[in-house]
């Protein structure tokens, strides 16, 4: 086996459980490996770190899978790693049937990723080692989780880097376009061949739960409240009633009015919707996302209580706060406004709750100068959408947005859009994607919700 030796002046990063050795790492290399090919990594003094597999053409030269001498990336090899991605799985999210099921990296599978929907299984090969070990991989997920189906979803620019074409089609049974899985309690239909990356995106699984507290809650607002009323029996019944003492009959009249951007394929709207929204308006650029929102919505009964919209979030939302700002100098004017001239900006509706998903903004370095200014943008005018004590639940999946560039962003917004935002709940991706400490780049999700204030109580 070839071996990489290291700088002897480099950052111990390998040493910390860091996977990745940059070429610019590399002092010399022994042998002739073949792309792809395992190699030994050593220090300067020749001292064994780690077994990884090797590529010239990519600055990430060698990628460790296995801290002690390993042979070969087999069958067998393979399918030890998936047992213990199993055990990790059924121990964090054994109530799902629809999971990550490797997170590259996190899992000592750098560039692997699986993703589980119930029988079916999609796969991704980002990596030059990883797409030489197709048949392998293919083998070993068999024989750990029996799947009636796996498709093959390499279809990312990033295998481009590695010098490979991006492919995708079925590799093992049969595996249909659509499948339908559960998340919280939810039905989910996933196109697996058309929806984006694999499917579905499971790191916020948890994150959408944690939306529950913001759904209820609302009836007061709107003069409703729950009083004891007697029936012709003279039964006390304690049900909401209305201003004018009538009772109110809509069994969601405590609920959120909630706008979801960047739906696409409508999970929020949904666990919006399941813990007791009133009103959910879904939306996505997208017409195949928005019609895969409205499948999920019609399969899980919620229809009544959602509209769709398939505009650009960024203009839908400018155009809102444009029709707010003139409601509101129409009101100012009082008498002197004349009603008769139509307004000229549409929209100007708020609700109790805002939720931006955006994709990443920012997917190099170089783009985080412009990624803060779209994240400026939607959330600053996200929450000024958001109706007094209201919530803006915001989410980044850059990773070169760090976290505290990413609050920092958000407290600029609020201080243009003169709002007080208190942060009521801060989080990351879900256990079905584990981080490694010291691997700054599986830190990619920050989720934040932000209780949204005037400075006027």
């Amino acid at each position: 086996m070839a071996s990489v030796i290291l700088q002897r002046s480099r950052k111990k990063r390998l040493e910390q459980g860091h996977p990745w050795v940059y070429k610019s790492e590399i002092e010399r290399v022994e042998g002739d490996p073949a792309p792809g090919s395992l190699v030994e990594v050593l220090d300067h003094r020749g001292r064994f770190l780690a077994t990884g597999y090797y590529n010239a053409a990519s600055q990430i030269t060698v990628r460790a899978v296995s801290f002690t001498p390993l042979e070969a990336m087999d069958a067998g090899f393979f399918e030890r790693r998936f047992r213990e991605c199993l055990k990790h799985r059924e121990r964090f999210v054994k109530d799902e049937n629809a999971y990550r099921f490797v997170y590259g990296e996190a899992d000592f599978l750098p560039g692997l990723i699986v993703d589980r929907f119930g029988d079916v299984l999609v796969i991704q090969l980002l990596t030059l080692g990883m797409d030489l070990c197709r048949e392998a991989i293919v083998e070993a997920l068999v024989a750990v989780l029996r799947p009636a189906g796996i498709y093959e979803r390499s279809d990312v620019p990033i295998r481009e880097m590695e010098g490979l074409e991006q492919v995708k089609g079925p590799l093992y049974g049969t595996p249909p376009r659509h499948v339908t899985v559960t998340e919280n309690g939810l039905k989910i239909r996933v196109d697996i061949e058309e929806g984006q990356k694999t499917g579905y995106f499971f790191d916020q699984r948890e994150n959408r739960a944690s939306i529950r507290p913001l759904m209820t809650g609302w009836g007061e607002r709107s003069g409703i409240a729950l009083q004891d009323v007697p029936n012709e029996a003279g039964e006390i019944r304690r049900l909401p009633v209305n201003r004018n003492g009538k009772e109110v009959t809509f069994p969601y009249w405590d609920g959120a009015t909630v706008l979801e951007c960047f739906s696409h394929t409508g999970s929020f709207t949904l666990h919006a919707c399941q813990y007791g929204a009133k009103k959910v308006t879904c939306l996505d650029i997208s017409e195949h996302a928005i019609e895969s929102a409205k499948e999920n919505v019609e399969l899980n009964g919620f229809g009544e209580r959602v509209e769709f919209v398939v505009a650009d979030a960024f203009d839908y939302l400018r155009s809102q706060v444009k029709g707010l700002a003139e409601r509101s100098a129409r009101a100012a004017a009082g008498a002197k406004a004349d009603t008769s001239v139509p307004m000229t900006a549409g929209g100007g509706r708020t609700w109790d709750v805002v939720i931006l998903d955006p994709p990443a903004f920012a997917k190099t370095r170089s783009a985080v100068k412009g990624a803060c200014r779209g994240y400026k943008d939607i959330n600053l005018h996200g929450m000024k959408l958001v109706n007094e004590g209201g919530y803006l639940v915001t989410a980044s999946c850059s990773y070169h947005m760090r976290p505290d560039l990413f609050l920092e962003t958000i407290r600029e917004a609020a201080a243009d859009a003169g709002k007080i935002l208190r942060l009521v709940e801060w989080r990351a991706a879900g256990k079905d994607h584990p981080q490694i400490l010291g691997v700054d780049e599986g830190h990619y999700l920050k989720f934040a919700i932000f209780e949204v204030r005037s400075k006027n109580f």
